[in-house]
């Protein structure tokens, strides 16, 4: 007969009591600043684009609106690389200290611009706190929350992506028949970043950052105000798990180059990544953040008369089905959201390719825009693109931003670094070539393509994607060690589940797994 014993000092037994709502004010402050940045900066050159005109010296040809909206990618790029180290080094506080200075810095920059060159460095420089933020957000609020409720508090921080999206494109509406409106649609980018500036020396540091860095007084301050209903000794054996990881991770983890070892030689790593980095290519590559930048761009060319209005319905659907992904993200499963949702993409990229074609096009091939009421194509054209913002938000929008999850902690900032690298690498490639990509292979040609990437992309989540929703930090490490995992993840949550009911039956805490503490058989 075979016994599993488990260690007592290792029972995660805090998970079961009710956390505190500061945990949720930390995650709205965090995530409501920061993410509402990201957001905003992302989404107010939509309005720019078609309100500059020629303010900086010049009208705008394709090639300038498509440096000025990728040179933030190029900037979010490089500071998500440099990101993971600082997070690591100093702590992920401090990669929200820097991204909210230069945040500001960048809004001011862009709002005084009257050179393009100028508004090209401000960009960049917002650029470099997007960067930042879109690593580091996630990353903080996964290693503060609650296992149970992490998924809803990291989809906070989308929502709040998704709502700066709106807002900007409210202020673009806003300020889009004002003379120079365009300085305040991106200069009102500073009020939030300053403000934080003033709250972020009250938020804590993450338990598993202080544990880490041997302050252990403070992580279990920290453990204490998250979940207040927990007693001394339930806080300890938080403390120890913690403790064990780290010194796990440290063993793995002696310098950069031997974690670029662990990352890219240990197999279950390099599959995470894999995973983790391939989710997230695909978030950009399906063309989502085309109509983010450019769609009043695409509206106006296709003849609606208020573009920035009908672009903000693009946002307002973005922003609503986040707010779905946010109530059933934990209950249905990652998996089963990207499997239910990137079908749908695929069908709205290829009915919008379909209503572009149909659109009217004189001899040379160019659309013909009337002062008439919007053609068929073009009703057919918005319809399907808010069922494909739609299906995106409610799925692919979210989904990657969790997978900071995938990683043992020894390799989790640097992972996390090369997955947001991989958002912002496709993104710049995609914000950098759309329009020009529409001229060449004409707008039908580039969403088709999209609808290509979408499906592509959707059998692979159904091939190699496995679901971890539920489970602690230090558990997901196990799965993919068993191939990628798909499988082996879905028999451990059902064990999990069949442990933690039996564990309750019997007035027993559910248990947490970590690497270096083994299930040890007993033969009798």
């Amino acid at each position: 007969m075979r016994t599993n014993v488990h260690c007592e000092e290792y029972l995660d037994t805090i998970e079961n009591t009710r956390p505190s709502v500061f945990v949720w004010l930390v995650t709205l402050v965090v995530a409501g600043v920061d993410g509402f940045l990201f957001g905003y900066d992302t989404g107010v050159i939509n309005g720019v684009l078609v309100t500059i005109n020629n303010d900086l010296g010049f009208e705008l040809g394709d090639s300038h609106k498509q440096l000025l909206t990728s040179i933030l990618s190029a900037g979010a790029l490089i500071s998500a690389c440099v990101a993971g180290y600082v997070a690591d080094r100093w702590g992920r506080k401090s990669v929200l200290w820097y991204s909210t200075i230069v945040f500001t810095i960048g809004a001011l920059l862009q709002a005084v611009s009257w050179h393009f060159a100028q508004m090209v460095v401000g960009r960049f420089v917002v650029g470099i706190g997007v960067g930042a933020a879109a690593m580091a957000v996630p990353l903080y609020i996964a290693e503060l929350a609650p296992t149970r409720f992490r998924g809803r508090l990291v989809v906070i921080d989308v929502l709040c992506i998704t709502g700066g999206q709106l807002i900007a494109y409210g202020i673009d509406a806003v300020f889009a028949n004002v003379k120079y409106g365009w300085r305040f649609m991106v200069g009102l980018g500073a009020l939030p970043s300053f403000c934080l500036f003033f709250i972020l020396p009250i938020l804590p540091e993450t338990p598993r950052h202080l544990v880490r860095c041997g302050r252990i007084d403070e992580a279990k301050t920290v453990i204490r105000r998250t979940f207040p209903n927990g007693n001394e000794d339930m806080i300890q054996r938080k403390i120890n798990i913690l403790v064990a990881a780290n010194k796990l991770a440290a063993e793995l983890r002696k310098s950069l180059k031997s974690t670029l070892v662990e990352m890219y030689f240990r197999g279950e790593n390099l599959r995470a990544l894999i995973v983790a980095c391939g989710i997230m290519a695909t978030q950009q590559f399906c063309g989502f953040n085309t109509l983010m930048y450019y769609s009043s761009t695409i509206f106006k060319s296709i003849g609606w008369s208020s573009p920035i209005g009908v672009g903000t319905t693009v946002a307002a659907t973005n922003f609503l089905f986040t707010c779905v992904s946010l109530k059933y993200i934990d209950i249905v499963g990652r998996r089963r959201m990207l499997i239910y949702t990137m079908w749908g993409m695929t069908v709205g990229l290829i009915g919008a390719a379909i209503g572009f074609h149909y659109l009217p096009k004189d001899s040379f091939g160019n659309i013909i825009v009337t002062s008439e009421a919007p053609s068929t194509g073009a009703i057919v054209v918005l319809v399907c693109m808010l069922f494909f913002v739609a299906s995106y938000a409610t799925g692919l929008g979210n989904v990657p931003w969790q997978n900071n999850e995938l990683f043992p902690l020894s390799v989790r900032a640097l992972g996390t670094t090369m997955m947001t690298a991989c958002n912002w690498g496709p993104n710049l490639i995609v914000s950098s070539t759309f329009l020009s990509l529409m001229n060449a292979i004409t707008p039908s040609g580039a969403f088709g393509l999209y609808a290509a990437i979408c499906f592509v992309g959707w059998i692979a989540v159904i091939l190699f994607f496995p679901e971890v929703s539920g489970m602690p930090l230090e558990d997901i490490q196990k799965v993919f060690k068993h191939g990628f995992g798909v499988r082996y993840a879905e028999k451990l949550r059902k064990e999990r589940k069949f442990i933690d009911k039996q564990n309750a039956q019997n007035l027993q805490p559910p248990v947490t797994y970590i690497s270096q503490i083994q299930d040890h058989s007993v033969q009798h």
